[in-house]
């Protein structure tokens, strides 16, 4: 199988995991967001990584040493669809537990509107904006009476 075919596969079941989360935050189900879209999705992501990490990693040019050698490392279109896996791993992961953290909290569901889908194509953006989110809103939340 190509290095295309499986990038193309990966970013379907990505979507397909987002879009998981997503429903698990609208009907409030916690198996499916902390089990498959927290844990197993991106313990699957994991797994398949570490696949082309072990048949893949050292076979071409580059490294971690310099920006040049990361930028040689992903010239491989193995080493690249490792790099986007990896990606995918953990912006998923990240967003489950941005979303379990969210409604732990008692905020609005309505926030993870924003936060979501910046994790989903800015990981590291959306988790700064969750964790600004969590602060700034949080005793809010927190003083507010139950509904």
């Amino acid at each position: 199988m190509s290095p295309d075919i499986l990038f193309s596969t990966a970013n379907t079941v990505a979507v397909l995991g987002w879009l998981v989360l997503g429903f698990a935050v609208l009907c409030r189900n916690d198996w499916l967001r902390d089990q498959l879209a927290g844990r197993w999705l991106p313990l699957a992501f994991a797994g398949f990584y570490s696949v082309l990490i072990f048949f893949f990693f050292g076979r071409g040019p580059g490294g971690f040493g310099s920006l040049g050698d990361v930028q040689a490392l992903f010239t491989s279109p193995w080493m690249a669809l490792a790099g986007w896996v990896h990606y995918l791993a953990f912006d998923l992961f990240i967003g489950a537990l941005i979303a379990r953290r969210v409604m732990a909290a008692g905020l609005p569901r309505v926030v993870l509107l924003v936060l979501l889908p910046t994790t989903f194509l800015f990981g590291p953006l959306g988790l700064l904006l969750s964790e600004f989110t969590l602060l700034a809103l949080r005793p809010r939340a927190l003083a507010a009476p139950e509904e």
